[in-house]
C-alpha cells in the first residue's frame, strides 16, 4: 500500500516553511532492523496517519490495520525497512524477498509473464508491500529513492507490489514512478493468498513490477516477457 501526498495537510516538522516541501538534500535514508521496526512502530503509525486519506473517525481503525500489516511483514524472512528522515520521519518503505515457490503470485489472473516467473524462481524479486511519504515532502523524489534503494540493497532485479484496483490514485502514482502493470490478482477480502474457492467479495488487485538496472529495461508495457537479467543486481545464492 502506498499513501499519496495530501497537499492540504499542515507543514511537516519545524524545518519546513508553510506549504513547502522538505527538500531531498535535507533527508537521509536509514535502514531499520526487525527490533528497531518494532521499537519505532508507533512512530511509523503516526507517519501513516499523517500521510493517509482516512475519513474522519476512521483514523484509529486505519492505524490499527497498518500496525497489523507491519507486524505481519516484520515476521517475513528477509524483512527490510528504510526510512527517510530529516528532523522527523518523512517517509518509509518496507517489504521482503518473494519466495521462490511463487506463492506470492497466487491468484494471478492468467499465466504469469515468463520473465517474472523466471526471476521469482531464481530469487531475484523483492516485494515492496508498503510505501509512505509525508504530504509535505518531495513525494516523487523520496518514493523513488526509497524504493530503488530498498531493491538495490537486496540485489533484486525486480520489485513487485499489489495495489487495490479500485484505488486509482495509488495505481496511477505507481505508474508515474516507473512501475508497470502486468495483470490482475484475485484475493479473498481478508488479504490471504489462497486462491481456491474465492468468496463473492474477493478483492481485485493490480500486480505492478519495477525493473531495476540497465539490463531490465526490456520490460515494456507491450512486451512484459522481455525482461532480461542484470548481473549487477542479482542476489547471490
Amino acid at each position: 500500500m502506498t499513501v499519496p501526498p495530501r497537499p492540504e495537510r499542515p507543514p511537516y516538522g519545524a524545518a519546513g516553511a508553510a506549504g513547502a516541501a522538505t527538500p531531498m538534500d535535507a533527508l537521509r535514508l536509514r535502514r531499520l532492523n526487525r527490533w528497531q521496526a518494532e521499537t519505532l512502530k508507533e512512530d511509523l503509525a503516526d507517519l501513516y496517519v499523517e500521510s493517509s486519506q482516512a475519513q474522519p473517525g476512521e483514523e484509529y481503525r486505519d492505524r490499527e490495520a497498518f500496525l497489523r500489516r507491519l507486524t505481519g511483514a516484520v515476521r517475513q524472512p528477509g524483512f527490510a525497512l528504510l526510512i527517510a528522515e530529516g528532523t522527523a520521519f518523512a517517509g518509509c518503505a518496507y517489504g521482503f524477498p518473494v519466495r521462490r515457490d511463487g506463492t506470492w503470485w497466487r491468484g494471478f489472473d492468467g499465466p504469469l509473464p515468463p520473465s517474472v516467473e523466471q526471476l521469482t524462481a531464481s530469487g531475484h524479486v523483492f516485494a515492496i508491500t508498503e510505501t509512505l511519504v509525508h504530504p509535505h515532502t518531495d513525494a516523487p523524489g523520496v518514493v523513488r529513492r526509497l524504493q530503488r534503494r530498498l531493491l538495490a540493497d537486496h540485489h533484486a532485479s525486480l520489485g513487485a507490489t499489489l495495489v487495490d484496483q479500485a484505488d486509482r490514485v495509488v495505481h496511477d502514482a505507481f505508474l508515474s514512478w516507473g512501475w508497470q502493470d502486468i495483470g490482475a490478482v484475485l484475493r479473498p477480502s481478508d488479504g490471504s493468498s489462497r486462491s481456491s474457492l474465492l468468496p463473492p467479495d474477493a478483492v481485485v488487485l493490480r500486480a505492478l513490477v519495477l525493473a531495476l538496472g540497465a539490463g531490465t529495461g526490456a520490460l515494456g508495457a507491450a512486451n512484459p516477457d522481455g525482461l532480461a537479467h542484470e548481473n549487477r543486481t542479482q542476489r547471490p545464492d
